[in-house]
């Protein structure tokens, strides 16, 4: 029987703000820097390092529904589906990440074969390690505001976790001593060394906050109807693509996806070529990430006032406003600024907006088939994000490789520094042009009045 509302207590919601915290830091670790590390560190053409990340991600598209499907039909001796993976995830998922950032005086060609493979294994662990991540706010409580404050405290984890990943990470390098006198990552064994170390020292607070979430967290929602049975893949499609709030959630959630790796993939590149120096990220990062928790303690009063779906529309309005100064001058200090801080506010917002009613989606579903499948709501919607982000990485790797990006070249053609200010300016404006329209005709609001109407 369905568990009533619960409120969810402050060691509970820690317990989610910490896991949030340190998925950010593989996040942003891996989406600022692996690219970067790829190219600047070991060596690979920026074609071949886009190849290899392109790949990966198609891999990590694949493995969410499978993982997914295969949770959603498999109970823990415990009698829990999602919470057991951040226990058992943990260490191999941190082991992952160090491998990511480890360099091997191997042939080019085995160079990029082990680089693939060890992306594949991480993206294996790290789909395993979204399950909880992603399901536990649907199944911690069935009360919507308290599903909110959980993604709040997510979202704060999330800007912590951001904070490690990113803006911690120059001033690590420097302290392993990976940084030359102008701040740019020194292309030797020193530099080799400072990020295997940093990786590690990354990988450790994923096995903490791991540990720390699965010893704070329980699941309380269970499914209304006792059916225990095999869900079949074909019933699981149709469930999802019936829910025209999933589908329209899921183009939002791709959106969201391919604005990311735009603003993460390209920052270092900018950092590095347009404005001199790869740790002048750090303090367009600080201001990030300042902003990001301002927008994440403002998300819920937002979302009470204006609701859901003109909260989703407000986040991608302030995301194209804040655009233009940057598109009409890329190299004004101002401008990447003002560029940084309405990202923040753009992006923190939708992030609440889109995990909010993904919980919801899980009840929906619920109620228009019976069944509940809240491992594959986020996996699925996943797998589209995902494979979108695979094409965007491949077009914008071979944009920077056709315009004559080079990284063994102390300074690049102009070409290649328009297509960079390019990537962080005007093509992800068009994406949020494209999520504003999705935003505007979302139906979450309305389906969710329908369902507690029936229910009354």
């Amino acid at each position: 029987m369905k568990t009533k509302e619960h409120k969810i207590g402050f060691g509970e919601k820690l317990g989610f703000c910490t896991f949030s915290t340190a998925s950010n830091v593989v996040f942003n670790f891996k989406d600022l820097f692996y690219l970067f590390f790829l190219t600047n560190v070991m060596g690979i053409s920026i074609e071949h390092a886009g190849l290899i990340t392109a790949i990966g991600i198609i891999w990590d598209a694949i493995n969410d529904p499978m993982v997914g499907y295969w949770a959603v039909n498999h109970k823990f001796k415990n009698g829990e589906k999602c919470r057991p993976f951040a226990l058992w995830c943990a260490v191999p998922w941190a082991i992952s990440v160090m491998l990511m950032f480890t360099t091997f005086d191997v042939s080019y060609g085995f160079k990029m074969g082990i680089a693939i493979a060890i992306y594949f294994l991480f993206e294996l662990f790290n789909t395993f390690a979204a399950i909880p991540y992603n399901a536990m706010g649907s199944l911690a409580t069935s009360d919507d505001a308290e599903r909110r404050s959980i993604n709040v405290a997510r979202n704060l984890g999330g800007c912590i976790g951001s904070a490690i990943g990113s803006v911690a990470l120059y001033p690590l390098l420097d302290l392993l001593g990976g940084l030359d006198a102008q701040g740019n990552v020194l292309q030797d064994e020193n530099g080799q060394r400072a990020f295997f170390w940093a990786a590690a020292i990354m990988g450790a607070v994923c096995i903490a906050g791991s540990l720390a979430h699965y010893f704070t967290t329980k699941e309380r929602v269970k499914q209304a109807d006792p059916d225990e049975s095999k869900i079949p893949v074909i019933d699981v499609a149709k469930m999802l693509l019936k829910s025209r709030s999933w589908v329209m959630n899921t183009i939002y959630v791709i959106c969201y996806g391919m604005l990311n790796l735009l603003v993460m993939s390209t920052l270092n590149y900018y950092a590095t070529y347009v404005l001199g120096s790869a740790s002048a990220a750090t303090p367009i990062l600080a201001v990030f990430l300042v902003t990001a928790v301002v927008a994440t303690l403002l998300a819920t009063p937002i979302d009470k006032r204006l609701g859901r779906r003109k909260t989703m529309v407000l986040s991608a309005v302030i995301y194209i406003v804040g655009k233009i100064w940057f598109v009409l001058d890329p190299y004004s200090m101002g401008a990447i600024y003002v560029n940084g801080i309405t990202v923040a506010l753009a992006m923190n917002l939708a992030f609440v907006m889109f995990n909010t009613n993904r919980n919801n989606i899980a009840d929906l579903i619920e109620w228009q088939s019976g069944r509940r499948i809240d491992s594959l709501v986020s996996t699925c919607d996943n797998l589209a994000s995902k494979l979108s982000k695979a094409g965007a990485n491949l077009l914008m790797t071979g944009a920077l490789a056709h315009f004559g990006f080079n990284a063994e070249l102390p300074t690049q053609p102009q070409s290649a520094i328009d297509t960079i200010c390019a990537l962080l300016g005007w093509v992800p404006m068009l994406v949020a042009v494209v999520m504003l329209v999705v935003a505007f005709f979302h139906p979450i609001e309305h389906e969710m009045a329908q369902m507690k109407g029936e229910e009354k």
